[in-house]
């Protein structure tokens, strides 16, 4: 899809997301620098609920037409405003006011409620530029914005051994990743001289003498890709980092932040390596996704079906759906017919994802909030207890599996419909074989809530946090809506599908 350059104010339009989202940290950052310990926490996240809600609303009022037409590049190609965009900027923002809303409970007792505000903002800031970078010189500071902050809320309960290993873990293996991606990065602009990825791909198109270095470039780049998203063997990081963060941060940097680097993947490979011209100079970046995504549906899903700690058994679970996601890249195929369902496919899981994954989460929080425990044993008989929570964590793991019950079902078919289509069916086996071991584990859980014995007799629910039920419900309810109206979703999946191939 061609993009125009837009001059004028209009880049103020296309970029309203970003904008509110960095005036209200920016807004936080003061109100928590004048009161650091500030006891008006409904000010504080009414005023943060209200900036990703405004966010929100400007990226779905683009989809419905309000506004300049989207396609458009903006600050001389930097930057770019298509659709593909605009849904990672939804599905970011509807994420992080899951996050924003389950966490108020999960906060009443910590100090710096404006800090971490503010920097789950901020992170949201660098996820949704990540998803309008169209060079490989703003994909990386955009990638940085993101990166820095998680490592933060990672951490953040600082009086907790736990969160903060996991954040030093998470700092250390990320700037390793930071440094493997921008050295490919540096050797991409050694082959073709740009980093705008329209020039690139043009300099691709037209034959590069030094394939040998762009081949490495883009291998190293597949390396940094591979640590933000989480997948195997670039995965070791994830279920301490998951398992060690406060669960409703759990939950953002798995689901936000992975959309958020597969936005930049979908982008990067599609437009800036196009596919047929990297592989007449030797380098088919397509089989190195297709090990990717076996490696990661297979290993994720296998060692999330050993583990007794309900957090890391989600951790080791949503790094096999970046096994699953990863089928979009490593089932394209040059003049394949089935190229935008497959990329679609990608992109609309993701979307469901981030509410079935970020619910479970969000169900952990609560379960931390009562003092329930961490294993699946601590977990048995809550579902007498808290029957709306449970039902509402049932639905998102089944949806989480594929089953009929959720827009799960829809996500999966399309990623394994295109692979079948485009003529590699064994992704498609082995994502059909991957989720059904995830029934397994997902079963574990549900078993435990339902059909399970308490062994000391009970839990002790004494409260009933408002906010955190209300992120769980709402995620449970947009996953079972979409099972039955996914059909919106999946047009604006396929336009932005459409748009990145071309």
């Amino acid at each position: 899809m061609a993009l125009d350059t837009l001059g004028g104010e209009d880049w103020l339009v296309h970029l309203a997301p970003v904008l509110v989202l960095l005036a209200t940290a920016m807004a936080l950052f003061l109100a928590d620098a004048i009161d650091p310990d500030t006891s008006n926490h409904p000010a504080v996240a009414g005023i943060t609920l209200l900036g990703v809600l405004g966010a929100l609303g400007a990226a779905v009022a683009r989809l419905l037409g309000v506004g300049p037409d989207i396609g458009a590049s903006l600050f001389a190609g930097q930057l770019v405003a298509d659709h593909a965009a605009v849904l990672f900027t939804v599905i970011v923002t509807s994420v992080t006011a899951l996050v924003v809303v389950g966490s108020y409970d999960y906060l009443e007792d910590v100090a710096h409620k404006g800090a971490f505000y503010s920097l789950t903002l901020l992170a949201a800031t660098g996820m949704v530029l990540m998803a309008h970078a169209n060079s490989l010189a703003t994909v990386f500071v955009a990638l940085e914005l993101a990166s820095l902050p998680s490592y933060a809320l990672v951490a953040f309960l600082k009086h907790d051994r736990g969160s903060v290993e996991a954040g030093l873990k998470y700092f250390l293996i990320g700037a390793l990743s930071s440094a493997i991606f921008v050295y490919g990065v540096s050797l991409v602009y050694a082959a073709t001289g740009s980093l705008l990825l329209p020039e690139v791909a043009a300099a691709i198109t037209e034959g590069v003498d030094q394939t040998g270095v762009l081949g490495l470039g883009v291998l190293t780049m597949v390396a940094g890709f591979g640590f933000k998203v989480a997948s195997v063997p670039f995965h070791f990081w994830a279920p301490e980092a998951y398992e060690g963060a406060p669960a409703s941060i759990s939950g953002f940097v798995s689901s936000a932040s992975k959309a958020a680097g597969f936005a930049i993947a979908f982008r990067v490979f599609t437009t800036g390596f196009p596919l047929e011209a990297m592989q007449d100079a030797g380098i088919d970046w397509v089989m190195v996704f297709g090990v990717l995504a076996v490696l990661t549906m297979l290993l994720g899903n296998l060692a999330a079906a050993v583990q007794d700690n309900v957090k890391r058994m989600l951790a080791y679970s949503s790094i096999a759906h970046a096994g699953y996601v990863l089928i979009a890249l490593a089932a394209l195929d040059v003049g394949g017919t089935y190229n935008e369902l497959v990329l679609a496919g990608g992109m609309l899981h993701l979307f469901v994802y981030g509410f079935m994954n970020t619910g479970a989460f969000l169900f952990v929080a609560l379960a931390e909030h009562w003092d329930v425990g961490r294993t699946f044993e601590d977990y048995a008989g809550l579902g007498r207890e808290a029957p709306v929570a449970c039902g509402a964590v049932t639905v998102m793991v089944f949806s989480l599996a594929g089953l009929p019950v959720g827009g799960g079902f829809w996500s999966k078919f399309m990623l394994f419909a295109g692979a079948v289509g485009n003529g590699v069916w064994w992704f498609a086996a082995i994502g059909g074989l991957a989720s059904a071991v995830s029934l397994f584990y997902y079963w574990r859980l549900v078993r435990a809530l339902w059909i399970d014995e308490p062994t000391d007799g009970g839990h002790d629910i004494d409260s009933t946090p408002v906010a955190l039920y209300g992120a769980i419900v709402v995620a449970a309810l947009v996953t079972v809506v979409l099972l039955g109206a996914i059909g919106p979703a999946s047009e604006v999946a396929h336009d932005a599908a459409a748009g990145l191939l071309g």
